[in-house]
């Protein structure tokens, strides 16, 4: 289980934004992975995907890393954020455009005010 550790540790801090998540950005696998995938892709956010299918240790590993149960999982400079309800919440919320403006993390503000306009109204 270490190695698995020391590849979810290398990958969460090698990249600014980092998904796991069932299935691929292209090609999610589950409901809130497509969600919290769909998040990202509108607002054109750069991220890395770890598709946690394709690896056992990887997803039981991802799951003791952050010491939460589900996936999918969001980090943003190195930080586990949450997973699909809480990313919704703070999309809606606006607290993600201010964790990724904090962050320098790049996105589509535009985008991400009509999420909220469509879901507000």
């Amino acid at each position: 289980m270490t190695d698995a550790k020391t590849r979810i540790d290398e990958t969460v801090k090698s990249n600014d934004v980092v998904l796991y998540m069932k299935g691929t950005k292209q090609m999610p696998q589950c409901g809130f992975s497509q969600r919290v995938a769909g998040v990202l892709n509108y607002m054109g956010v750069d991220y890395a995907d770890v598709n946690v299918l394709e690896d056992a240790d990887i997803r039981q590993g991802i799951k003791d890393y952050s010491d939460w149960p589900t996936i999918p999982q969001l980090y943003v400079k190195g930080e586990f954020v949450g997973g699909c309800d809480i990313i919704t919440e703070m999309t809606l919320s606006g607290e993600l455009d201010s964790l990724f403006d904090q962050s320098g993390v790049t996105y589509n503000k535009e985008a991400a005010d009509k999420i909220r306009e469509a879901n507000n109204g």
